[in-house]
């Protein structure tokens, strides 16, 4: 396990934390990274272990952060390590028993991070191009196949629907709604998925109508839903085994323009309902379903409000600041070590972070300070860009995650 504590074989317990509780500091201020051994619930005071600070990027001594062997005494062992531009750094611990395996854990801490800034700016014509993609899509009829889906409540109705879209797959998802509803009287929902392949959720869809609203989970793929579990595994491993990468050296062709495009008329759908209280969109979605929702809530003025959790697909030119790039580091480095220039142009287009830039909508977001998946500085550079009304879930232990408390 790695985290702000972390058990072997029920014996030791390793934790560390940081000197503040919300692990949150200004540049040029130190933080103090507290790390204790406990042994069967006493303290070990005895011993060593190793520590390395890393800003996701660059990794100890390399990158000028502290790394070595610290002895264990009767106070916490302290690690000391001064932020110096707006972003985080993430320090994990190791101690080796005598007689079993390494165990580690890790936390982070945030510098000014209500400073982090995007990469590089929004395209000059970033608006104009999506405003592109629009009118394309809505010169396609809206046409919805929907197929009754049996379900044990029956004060629910479900729906297996399909939507035709533009982008070479319709948006496929499940539709829940309560029976008997009176027209303009409820909102919407719509659940996005994050990276994978897999059908659309019946229990997401039903988890909303349960709750008083029209709520669509979409897979992130436009696939068939309800087949078995092989029916995905062969895509997974065939057809969309790179899926993120698809394309991703042109703007036309990222495979991601087709997923942000199937959001909008997933919306269409929602908000073609007579039931629709014509006033409230909700989006939410963890990782790249984060990203989706960021994308939804700048692409769609309809949109109300957004939760995206740990978000994906933010960030992509990260590297230009001197920062690590996020899910999915869309961008590869050339022969010269240098970024893809082709694909760094490209990926300017289909970044959660120019999006937010555009979202108006109310938001609540959750980051990991150890999150190496979508690290907390690509977290953080999305959510300074929103523009509306917003809060933000600050976990310093937690890696890429989706815990309850975060989910409710």
């Amino acid at each position: 396990m790695l985290g702000g504590v972390a058990a072997a074989a029920e014996t030791f317990s390793l934790s560390i934390v940081t000197d503040r509780d919300d692990a949150l500091y200004k540049v040029g201020e130190e933080a103090a990274f507290l790390v204790t051994l406990e042994k069967e619930g006493k303290s070990v005071e005895q011993g060593s272990l190793s520590y390395v600070v890393d800003d996701f990027l660059k990794s100890g001594k390399a990158g000028g952060y502290p790394q070595g062997e610290t002895t264990l005494g009767e106070s916490p062992t302290r690690v000391v390590v001064k932020g110096s531009k707006p972003g985080f750094l993430r320090c994990t611990v190791t101690y080796k028993p005598s007689d079993g395996k390494p165990i580690k854990a890790a936390v982070g801490a945030g510098f000014s991070v209500l400073q982090i800034e995007p990469s590089m700016p929004v395209p000059d014509d970033f608006d104009a191009y999506w405003d592109e993609q629009k009118r394309l899509l809505a010169e396609i009829p809206a046409d919805a196949k929907q197929t009754t889906v049996e379900y044990k409540d029956k004060t629910i109705e479900c729906f297996d629907v399909q939507v035709a879209c533009l982008g070479g797959a319709p948006v496929s998802g499940y539709f829940a709604k309560p029976k008997q509803s009176k027209p303009s009287s409820l909102p919407a929902i719509l659940w996005v998925h994050g990276a994978g392949v897999r059908s659309s959720s019946l229990g997401n869809a039903v988890k909303g109508a349960k709750a008083g609203m029209l709520s669509m989970d979409i897979n992130a793929h436009g696939i068939p839903n309800g087949k078995p579990n092989s029916f995905y595994a062969e895509l997974s491993g065939g057809d969309l085994k790179s899926y993120r990468y698809d394309g991703r050296d042109n703007r036309d062709t990222s495979y991601f323009r087709g997923m942000f495009l199937r959001l909008v008329r997933a919306i269409d759908f929602l908000t073609s309902q007579p039931q629709w209280n014509g006033r409230d969109v909700i989006v939410i979605g963890h990782s790249q379903g984060g990203g989706q929702s960021l994308a939804a809530g700048g692409l769609d003025p309809r949109v109300t409000m957004i939760a995206p959790g740990v978000p994906a697909i933010c960030d992509h030119t990260g590297v230009a600041a001197g920062r690590v790039n996020g899910w999915p580091k869309l961008v590869p480095n050339s022969a010269d070590g240098k970024p893809d220039a082709k694909v760094l142009e490209a990926s300017r287009y289909v970044d959660a972070v120019n999006f937010a830039s555009r979202c108006r909508a109310k938001a609540i977001m959750s980051v990991g300070f150890i999150d190496g998946v979508c690290p907390p500085s690509s977290c953080y550079a999305a959510y300074n860009a929103l523009q509306g009304e917003k809060r933000m879930i600050n976990e310093p232990h937690m890696g890429h995650a989706a815990p309850t408390h975060i989910q409710n």
